[in-house]
């Protein structure tokens, strides 16, 4: 294909959201210096409509095809949900009456230009009010529009360990992709943070899968109470950015059910109405699957393996099979690569539609329509494709009273742009509070009183001098790529901190313009406090920023982070350091310097990044922020690290099976810089009074079929673990209990596995009862030969305490 023609894909610009004036004429290649971004080796630039992306470039990679699979058959499902019923009640019937064509049509998007949306599907006069579907981007907001919010990032919401917040998170969000007349959002993310240097960490909760699955549970409970269908991204094993057109992941059965489909099976029980696939190849055995994390969704490459969005194995089997998954399953941008196998192996929707980007051609549509008269895939298969995608319109209720959508993706001038962003300016402030993790406080130096000096240092502590949807430049509230959205304004930490000060009387010099190692540190010399700003940044591999092409290339600070810290350590002795970044900073050449007096990772905190700060840092907000990742000393103390250098089909094996991050310091005795769970606080906390009731024994099990992984008797709490919480402080504020069990050593677990936490306000003084429900399922291993959930028999561990590693209360059940 000729470069620059019409079979170039479009793929996630990392400078999204650019202001009009600058959308139409901006090259992908911006900034200056160090701050340079371009595009990645085998992207190339190219403006489509009004926005320049970053676009793989069709002579990087050669083509090939893909295999047919079986036909899906239609079982009857257990433990379906009453909403999912209800739906299917509706929808049934209407489906009956439709043609072949109108069948396939609610599956076929309408191609990346084909409407206002990121993606569409035709409208049908033959269903009575249905417009098509309008998809859009992104896990932090609605993309590519004006009047919109940008909330804090999942990374974000995880370290709140609070599942109001994340809910509430998610109806906000939920309430603006409705205004904006969005029925699916692409959200939320739940890919596991195993290489803490991977590119797209961010835009999930961590490196825990319990952690993972309770923030998607919530995220898709908010959303879905606005009437918005959530989409659950990305089935499965998308964990680094490096190779992800020429690699493969390989991970055995075990590791793959109670790791990375965990996250997905709480969002089944969440009645997520779809889910997305990813670009990935994967071969399905009994005890191994091996996925191939492979972007040849752009490219029609192939190699040994099944493409994930038709793979039999993965969708029919694990997610429609043992998961009862009910509603659609959608292609990523381009990841579709044929008919018959991407249908009979569970693909509903194909996005955006097109084969390739403007090819007028579809896998799709008249495709599917001839398929299926062919007797290449079944009649039954059809009408299950748009059974399922009708029925998640019926059960959000989008068939009554829905907003028309009010923008365009493409061209901004267009559509009424309602502004959307309501109140929710305050929930992003309290979620930003709550996330902001203090790793440090020495001698109680925080909260601040009002000090009479301040020097503010780093680039992170000012506005962009660009843009603030430009990657990296000043302060840091997300990353980049398809994860991200156009901020309607970011407040600094420069002018949240410089109000502040005036009120107080506190006298402000900073040095924010570059991170100059002498003109910082020179602001320092002499002030009461020194606030230094550092920052680290990722996002997808379509772009490469500063010379990291989507993953990081190490874990430490950007910009000289790490030497600005140590000077103006040398000639400050009360230096604070604030982190913004999208995971775990390698902290060991300055953590333990005195003169380095607190330290506090505020991650992504959003459009309120500014002010959030602020209200931790005075003490308005007592932090209550756990760090959902483990921060080691050095890199290779982790298990799993990104792949950067190989050729041909890069192999990733993830050897470390279910060590990931904690699991692995633990096992091996590893100790981290600060371990899952931490966080300090301006108060103190005391735990006592255990108490442990119940039994998993009893009751009846289904047999194993479709369904059986939702059966009752795995889920229905079963064990209650009961104990007291006291605020022995003397300020109010929200500790963060978290419940471990240590299986018995049988098992071949981890020493120690989070099944349940807590975010409990208390006064001083006050004591409060807390209590965690415990399932079978909470007890449970996935057994290779058995092929389903089984409980791990012996003496199971129980410890509550403030962290994976500062354990208060232990006790134990007999299996």
């Amino acid at each position: 294909m000729p470069r620059l023609s019409s079979a170039l894909f479009l793929v996630a610009c990392a400078l999204v959201g650019w202001p009009a004036s600058v959308r139409a004429s901006d090259p992908c290649t911006t900034g200056v210096g160090a701050n340079l971004t371009t595009c990645s080796p085998g992207f190339i630039c190219v403006t489509n409509m009004n926005t320049s992306l970053c676009v793989v470039d069709s002579q990087s990679s050669s083509a090939g095809g893909s295999t047919a699979g079986a036909p899906a058959p239609l079982p009857t499902v257990a433990n379906i949900s009453p909403q999912w019923a209800a739906a299917y009640a509706k929808a049934r019937p209407v489906v009956a009456n439709l043609s072949n064509s109108d069948k396939a049509s609610l599956g076929t998007g309408l191609g990346q230009l084909g409407g206002p949306c990121i993606g569409n599907t035709a409208s049908l006069s033959s269903i009575p009010g249905f417009p098509g579907f309008c998809l859009q981007d992104s896990p932090v907001g609605v993309r590519f529009v004006s009047g919109n919010s940008v909330f804090p990032a999942e990374i974000n919401a995880a370290a709140t360990f609070n599942r109001t917040l994340i809910r509430a998170r998610g109806a906000a969000m939920g309430a603006e992709f409705r205004g904006k007349g969005i029925n699916v959002a692409l959200g939320p993310m739940m890919n596991i943070m195993r290489a803490p240097a991977a590119g797209r960490n961010w835009e999930g909760a961590g490196g825990d899968p319990y952690l993972t699955g309770e923030v998607a549970y919530e995220m898709i409970q908010g959303i879905q109470s606005q009437g918005v269908q959530a989409c659950a991204k990305h089935f499965i094993n998308n964990e680094q950015e490096h190779f992800r057109d020429s690699s493969s992941s390989n991970i055995d059965d075990r590791t793959q059910h109670e790791i990375y489909a965990h996250p997905f099976l709480r969002s089944i029980q969440a009645d997520v109405a779809s889910v997305m696939c990813s670009y990935n190849q994967s071969k399905d055995t009994v005890n191994a699957y091996v996925v191939t994390n492979l972007m040849s969704d752009l490219l029609h490459c192939s190699v040994n393996g099944t493409f994930a969005c038709e793979n039999d194995g993965t969708i029919n089997k694990i997610l429609k099979g043992e998961m009862g998954f009910q509603g659609y399953v959608m292609s990523d941008w381009y990841a579709t690569h044929s008919t018959t196998p991407a249908a009979n192996g569970g693909l509903d929707m194909t996005m955006p539609g097109d084969e390739f980007f403007g090819s007028f051609s579809t896998y799709f549509g008249d495709n599917l329509v001839n398929a299926v008269k062919q007797g290449d895939v079944s009649q039954d298969r059809l009408n299950d494709m748009a059974t399922r995608i009708l029925a998640a319109w019926y059960m959000l209720g989008q068939d009554s009273g829905y907003p028309a959508v009010n923008f365009n993706s493409w061209l901004s001038f267009l559509g009424s742009n309602v502004n959307v962003q309501g109140d929710h300016a305050n929930i992003i402030r309290t979620i930003g509070g709550a996330s902001a993790v203090l790793l440090k406080n020495t001698g109680n130096v925080l909260p601040l009183h009002a000090p009479q000096s301040m020097a503010i240092v780093g680039t992170g502590a000012r506005s962009a001098i660009l843009s603030p949807n430009d990657c990296n430049d000043g302060v840091l509230a997300v990353g980049w790529g398809s994860g991200s959205a156009s901020f309607p304004y970011l407040v600094a930490p420069l002018d949240a901190l410089s109000a502040r000060a005036k009120a107080d009387g506190t006298s402000v010099s900073f040095w924010t313009l570059s991170n100059d190692l002498n003109l910082g540190p020179n602001a320092a010399k002499g002030q009461q406090v020194a606030l230094v700003f550092i920052t680290a940044d990722s996002g997808e591999a379509s772009y490469t920023v500063q010379g990291n092409a989507g993953d990081r290339n190490d874990l430490q600070a950007w910009n000289d982070g790490d030497e600005m810290v140590e000077k103006v350590a040398s000639v400050n002795n009360n230096t604070i350091v604030v982190v913004n970044s999208v995971g775990p900073i390698i902290m060991e050449s300055w953590i333990e310097n005195p003169n380095v007096t607190a330290v506090i990772w505020a991650g992504l905190p959003g459009q309120e990044a500014g002010n959030a700060l602020v209200d931790v840092l005075y003490g308005d907000v007592n932090p209550s922020g756990r760090l959902p990742f483990t921060i080691a000393k050095a890199e290779p103390d982790y298990s799993a690290r990104v792949i950067y250098d190989g050729s041909g089909t890069v192999q990733i094996p993830y050897s470390e099976g279910l060590f990931v991050d904690y699991r692995h310091f633990d096992a091996n005795d590893i100790t981290p810089r600060f371990e899952f769970g931490f966080g300090l606080s301006y108060t103190t906390f005391s735990y006592s009074n255990l108490k442990i009731t119940g039994s998993t024994s009893g009751g009846s099990r289904q047999p194993i079929g479709p369904g059986a992984s939702l059966d009752p008797w795995l889920h229905d709490p079963v064990v209650t673990v009961s104990f007291t919480l006291t605020n022995t402080g003397s300020r109010a504020g929200t500790e963060v209990p978290q419940l471990y069990t240590s299986p018995p050593a049988s098992a071949q677990s981890a020493p120690f596995n989070l099944k349940g936490f807590d975010a409990v306000f208390l006064n001083p003084g006050e004591s409060k009862t807390v209590t965690f429900q415990l399932s079978r399922y909470d007890f449970s291993t996935w057994d290779v030969v058995t092929q389903r959930w089984e409980v791990a028999q012996g003496v199971t561990g129980i410890s509550v305490g403030a962290s994976s590693r500062n354990i208060q209360l232990k006790g134990s059940i007999t299996n």
